[in-house]
């Protein structure tokens, strides 16, 4: 670990330790260094400890309008919750049970009264506001109706709808309300990126990332349905990284855009139409970025074999959304690298490349000391010296839901065999055996 180039100063302790010089120097009784831990204990650590995030900061004053909303980020950004991270701690939730941190009735009360909650917020065609007053349940900072976040949000009703069995006719009223097809451009079958009510629409979904989620959403509504016209409209640019194979790219070349989807789909061992694999396509992703960590070892402090993944994070000068490596954009310009990792960024793609993953946890648990009260902060920077001091909660969402899923399939056992991802799966073509 630490790059290879120098001796970790707790293992240098330790070597003086066993040859009696460090306490024969001092006279003192030896310092007692923290246990080293191994990564099946790391990953058991991780997984408490990001569900804890979900379980604690939640509003859960009895009688509250908004009971069950979760906080953005913590200890930032008191008092304002994120749609997404609701919708990663509803699925946090069913974790929760199965690996026995709560009670099938303590997980049941918690989400029915997070759909009463979500229930009675504000809404605009069923779509909700990204940020939200956790005391209030109304919108915040101004902020855009969000599609994405509603997609995330349904992902995580539909999975505790269909763990909880008690709640599932609320968990679907609540996905047969969002109108997937207002939330689309009609000049191009996209979706847009954003909409406000003060200004109307912007952008669009144009290009490759994590809204694949909005495509199966979409096609499997009753009520208001989108379809392949939609699922064939965003761009599929190919590129590889050194020796790689070509894959199917984001713009920032983020790696948690290769991932968010594919917390609560399966996608291996399947195909659509055009014969594209999205498993395949993540697992080529996931080997670009650690390639790239590789190559670039020597350049920084940071990144490297050990440290990998680079995504949407904290940095020293705080939240940057640019953060990720090659491919990118047209010519590989569009990504930020700055030295800044999330460890968010190789657990997410634990699925993918297991063995490299467990490598870079070992890494950020025994020799980096990131490891906190909600598990590893967001992220951090050996060359500007400088570690998060918050957690985020969609970086703490992927990280428990990935883990869960390669430990035991424990979110996938509950989605794919939900009718509503079946569904529009098969709608859109994207089935085993093409």
């Amino acid at each position: 670990m630490w790059k290879g180039r120098v001796l970790p100063v707790n293992k240098l302790i330790k070597v003086l330790l066993v040859l009696g010089l460090l306490a024969g120097c001092t006279g003192k009784p030896p310092i007692e260094e923290p246990e080293v831990k191994t990564i099946e204990e790391i990953v058991e650590l991780e997984m408490r400890a990001s569900f804890d995030f979900f379980w604690e900061q939640a509003t859960t004053a009895e009688g509250s309008v908004a009971y069950g909303l979760i906080r953005d980020r913590y200890p930032g950004s008191e008092g304002i919750a994120s749609m997404a991270s609701v919708g990663y701690g509803l699925t946090a939730i069913v974790i929760g049970v199965e690996k026995g941190y709560i009670t099938y009735s303590e997980g049941l009360d918690r989400v029915a009264g997070t759909f009463e909650t979500l229930s009675m917020m504000d809404r605009v065609e069923g779509f909700y506001y990204h940020f939200v007053d956790m005391t209030t349940a109304k919108r915040a900072w101004s902020s855009e109706v969000s599609v994405i976040d509603t997609g995330i949000l349904m992902m995580g009703v539909l999975t505790a709808g269909g763990y909880f069995s008690e709640l599932n006719d609320i968990a679907l009223a609540l996905y047969d309300e969002v109108n997937w097809a207002w939330y689309v451009d009609p000049a191009n079958h996209q979706f847009y990126m954003s909409y406000k009510p003060e200004t109307g629409f912007a952008g669009h979904w144009d290009f490759y990332a994590e809204q694949l989620m909005l495509y199966i959403l979409g096609a499997a509504s009753t009520t208001h349905p989108t379809g392949l016209a939609e699922y064939n409209s965003f761009i599929r640019h190919q590129k590889k990284y050194g020796d790689g194979e070509p894959f199917i790219h984001s713009w920032f070349g983020s790696i948690f855009t290769y991932q968010f989807t594919h917390a609560w789909v399966d996608f291996e061992g399947t195909t659509d139409a055009d014969g594209v694999d999205w498993y395949a396509n993540s697992v080529e992703a996931s080997k670009a970025h650690y390639n790239y960590a590789v190559k670039v070892d020597s350049q920084y402090k940071t990144i490297g074999p050990n440290a990998w993944g680079l995504t949407a994070s904290d940095g020293p000068s705080g939240y940057n959304g640019l953060y990720g490596a090659p491919p990118s954009g047209y010519d590989n310009l569009a990504h930020v690298v700055d030295d800044t990792v999330a460890p968010a960024g190789a657990i997410g793609s634990i699925v993918f490349l297991p063995e490299e993953a467990k490598t870079a946890m070992l890494n950020y648990y025994n020799d980096q000391d990131l490891f906190g009260k909600y598990g590893f902060v967001d992220a951090y920077n050996l060359t500007k010296n400088w570690k998060a001091s918050d957690v985020i909660g969609i970086d703490k969402g992927i990280t428990l839901l990935m883990l869960a899923n390669w430990q035991d399939d424990i979110v996938y056992n509950v989605t794919m065999n939900h009718p509503v991802i079946l569904r529009g799966l098969t709608a859109l073509g994207i089935t085993a055996g093409n």
